[in-house]
């Protein structure tokens, strides 16, 4: 059983920044793949950033310089730091994981950008 809890979303004002973490449970494989999406008011989930077993990295054209996913296989924690955010980054945040053909996700955590 894999579990995933996000946390570190909150309200911050234009331009500032927040880091988020996502802590994996359970029978976790470094050779795996987790990634970010967000889901804004109204709207679909969307990807974020994504890292894959070997550290490879993609981001959304959207947060590109701005946001940078890593990963800690020693403790099982995603994270995505994120600068100089915007209104528009406004989402519930979902923390991602691939392993042996499943998705598991987390309940994700509210980031509000506003002044």
């Amino acid at each position: 059983q894999v579990q995933l809890v996000e946390s570190g979303g909150g309200l911050v004002l234009p331009g500032g920044s927040l880091r988020l973490s996502c802590a994996a449970s359970g029978t976790i494989f470094s050779r795996n793949s987790m990634g970010w999406f967000r889901q804004p008011p109204g709207k679909q989930r969307e990807l974020v950033a994504g890292i894959t077993g070997d550290s490879s990295t993609n981001y959304a054209d959207s947060v590109k310089g701005r946001f940078t996913i890593s990963k800690d296989n020693a403790k099982n924690t995603l994270y995505l730091q994120m600068n100089s955010l915007k209104p528009e980054d406004t989402a519930v945040y979902y923390c991602l994981l691939v392993q042996n053909g499943m998705d598991y996700w987390g309940k994700g955590t509210l980031v509000t950008v506003s002044s």
